[in-house]
């Protein structure tokens, strides 16, 4: 059985809404330290919003948040922005400066939140950006510049950039080829080891879940409907869990992982 200290988020009874429209209602989650926990569901069901309430960016309506042992709702702005320092987050579409290069990206957290100087802050960011995989030379490049799988590994090296605890990622193998999703899968199981690090991951693609997750949290009727290993979750009995799991393409992926679950034994 898990213990207290091997927890690092904690939501309960969590409400989120907008006018009328409810999005959670009385929502428990919890993700366990060093484990990458997958968080999926159909459209409009929050994925997204709860990431956003648990970092500090959306106000809940009523419930708690437990961050690393701390109430994020009832930290004063200098212990809330210190605890954040714990965080990274890499949101939809990468989310990088326009008009800043990868490496000034990755400076600029360095400098603002760390108060590195400008010289060790350019120097950890090249680490940074060689760490995630990218060549040396699209330090110097605009976001325009480079390709929809670079984008999402420079907006991983930023969000890396302050060593955090607790990684979110948001979505982040959407828009990219099977060839470049599954090299980011792989990047992010290796960095979950070699940093220690717990991750919250929202993601509808079933090939990450199976790759990377040790546990599956299913969002559906304004709750966690089940939060589990994926093998688990898949037998639930839940119209929605069973089109997304045992669907053609959730066949096609199970399959994959059998054979390659064969091969390695």
């Amino acid at each position: 059985m898990k213990q207290a200290t091997d927890t690092v988020i904690q939501v309960e009874g969590l409400n989120n809404s907008f006018g009328t429209n409810v999005v959670h209602e009385h929502l428990d989650l919890t993700v366990y330290r060093g484990e990458i926990l997958g968080v999926v569901g159909g459209s409009g069901t929050g994925k997204s919003v709860l990431l956003r309430a648990i970092v500090g960016l959306l106000q809940p309506k009523a419930g708690t948040v437990r961050l690393l042992g701390e109430d994020l709702l009832t930290l004063n702005d200098a212990k809330r922005s210190q605890l954040q320092r714990r965080m990274g987050v890499l949101f939809q579409q990468g989310a990088l400066y326009s008009s800043l290069t990868i490496q000034e990206n990755i400076e600029l957290a360095l400098i603002e939140q760390a108060g590195l100087a400008r010289a060790d802050a350019a120097e950890l960011s090249l680490m940074k950006i060689a760490l995630v995989g990218l060549p040396t030379k699209a330090a110097a490049l605009y976001p325009s510049e480079l390709s929809g799988g670079m984008v999402k590994r420079a907006a991983l090296a930023r969000a890396i950039a302050l060593d955090p605890d607790v990684l979110f990622l948001d979505e982040p193998t959407a828009g990219l080829d099977p060839i470049s999703a599954a090299a980011f899968d792989h990047l992010l199981l290796t960095l979950r080891d070699a940093l220690h690090l717990s991750v919250f991951l929202v993601t509808h693609d079933l090939d990450t879940l199976y790759t990377c997750c040790d546990r599956v949290a299913v969002l559906s009727q304004k709750r966690v409907l089940v939060e589990d290993t994926l093998a688990v979750v898949a037998k639930t009995e839940d119209p929605w869990i069973q089109d997304y799991f045992h669907g053609p393409r959730g066949r096609a992926v199970a399959y994959q992982q059998d054979q390659i679950l064969a091969k390695e034994s």
